[in-house]
């Protein structure tokens, strides 16, 4: 396996729709792998194809703190469904969200609570996830992802503003930027 290197806000591929994948073969397997590893070296809780620069409608996901068990997998081809997003202001702490294509910050962002996703796996077998709290905020993220929206699009007006600031500062928002998990210092 592989450590990919994370696209950083700004590249292209990040900004654009993914397309469905439609070849299920070895070049598929060996990218899932590759991004599996990619997330846990990072560590992060999800990675979508976009965010390693490849355009294509699958994301793989970890998270050990779900009341349900630990989820463990890889969503290709997903289809979500959220129930409505609360209205208000989200809260700082609890609401927090990061990303590693916008490494090492995290900005409060108000989330459905609950979503349904349907996908299959890399045999094309069905996949449902049924996800509340935090789980169900990881789903909503990385399908974003393959929307070409990033979270720190969907911020406020002042946190947006805050996230803008240290885009810029960081000389991120333009094609090419990318860190590599393990060797960068740049976690998220």
């Amino acid at each position: 396996m592989t450590v990919l290197p994370i696209r950083i806000t700004g590249d292209p591929v990040l900004h654009a729709p993914a397309r469905e994948a439609t070849e299920f073969d070895d070049t598929l397997r060996t990218l899932v792998a590759d991004m599996f590893e990619t997330m846990d070296r990072a560590p992060g809780v999800g990675l979508a194809a976009p965010q390693v620069g490849v355009p294509l409608r699958l994301f793989v996901y970890s998270y050990d703190h779900d009341p349900a068990g630990p989820r463990r997998g890889v969503a290709i081809n997903p289809q979500l469904w959220v129930s409505p997003t609360p209205i208000g202001e989200a809260d700082e702490e609890s609401e927090a969200e990061g990303c590693l294509s916008v490494p090492g910050e995290r900005f409060p962002l108000r989330r459905a609570a609950r979503a349904r996703l349907t996908a299959v796996d890399l045999e094309q077998q069905p996949v449902e996830l049924d996800a509340s709290g935090w789980f169900a905020r990881i789903l909503q993220h990385e399908n974003d992802h393959l929307d070409g929206v990033l979270y720190v699009d969907r911020l406020d007006f002042l946190h947006g503003r805050r996230a803008r600031k240290v885009i810029a500062s960081n000389r991120w928002g333009k094609p090419g930027s990318s860190w590599l998990p393990g060797v960068d210092d740049l976690e998220a």
